[in-house]
């Protein structure tokens, strides 16, 4: 009779080869990436430090942390809140249930912020629904004589803005305040306007990957029956907050240049600018200045 063969080895490089295949199985785009992101989570190191230590085995309670990490995943959880945190135009921020996963595609809206802002001396910045802070905080980051404002609807997705403001160390030039658009703002004019706004139609939540639709906050996506909700809104009350020649920013949703373009030009205080495109080549943000 042959010797049983010996018990498997769960080294961190053959958890992560299950994991990846176990994820593409499940649909997951960026299986091998997000495999190792929860396993670098578990093992509190980074993902280039896993390579480093292929041959180690985890143990027995890094083990088990980490089949409950790759079942919430598999279950539709974003990586993003299962490890707490996102990368975002080369810093890290802290985010949760309660606030928006930064995207990619939003970085093209902070690299021409960040262009428009360098010629001036301590600029004025306004970010409306600022969720984790990400927009906010890079400008403030990036542009050290800057004083943004960032507002927002939701308690919890300011808590957690401020929280990411102070680990970056701009919390001493930023202001936060909780409320509806330009509601808790005083009668103030900034030289910069900036915003992620709601634009998900009601008609297209079936059609969302799960993990958007059933665990990232609704209040963040919602732009009302047709996604335009929150621009109109937006054109009708930015005049007073802009400066004379001032920039409005707003990210929009790759099928919506048309349309916000439309909104921006009834409004006579202001003048359109260019439509920018992110990395994908879709239209992803549409500009303006105050007349």
């Amino acid at each position: 009779m042959p010797p049983a063969p010996p018990p498997k080895v769960w080294t961190i490089k053959e958890l992560l080869a299950w994991t990846t295949t176990h994820f593409k199985e499940k649909g997951i785009e960026a299986a091998k990436r997000e495999a190792e992101l929860l396993l670098a989570h578990v093992l509190q190191t980074t993902r280039t430090d896993l390579i480093m230590r292929f041959e180690e085995e985890p143990t027995d309670a890094e083990r088990a942390k980490f089949k409950e990490l790759i079942k919430r995943r598999g279950d539709g959880w974003p990586v993003a809140y299962l490890v707490g945190s996102r990368d975002f135009y080369l810093l890290t921020f802290e985010v949760d249930p309660g606030v928006l996963v930064p995207r990619p595609d939003t970085e093209t809206l902070v690299v021409e912020a960040i262009n428009r802002l360098k010629p001036l001396t301590a600029p004025t910045v306004l970010d409306i629904g600022t969720g984790s802070g990400c927009i906010a905080i890079s400008l403030a980051h990036w542009k050290k004589d800057a004083h943004v404002t960032a507002t927002d609807i939701s308690p919890d997705a300011l808590a957690v803005a401020k929280r990411n403001a102070a680990k970056h160390g701009v919390a001493d030039r930023m202001t936060f305040l909780q409320g509806d658009l330009f509601a808790p703002l005083p009668s103030t004019q900034f030289d910069m306007v900036v915003s992620n706004p709601p634009y998900i139609a009601q008609s297209e939540f079936a059609d969302l990957a799960p993990e958007v639709r059933d665990h990232e906050p609704r209040q963040a996506l919602d732009g009302g029956p047709d996604g335009l909700a929150y621009y109109r809104r937006i054109a009708a009350g930015v005049g007073p907050f802009l400066k004379p020649g001032g920039s409005l920013l707003l990210e929009i949703g790759w099928k919506q240049d048309d349309a916000v373009r439309s909104i921006l030009a009834e409004r006579p205080e202001l003048e359109l600018g260019p439509t920018l495109k992110d990395m994908g080549k879709n239209p992803r943000v549409v500009t303006a200045k105050k007349k």
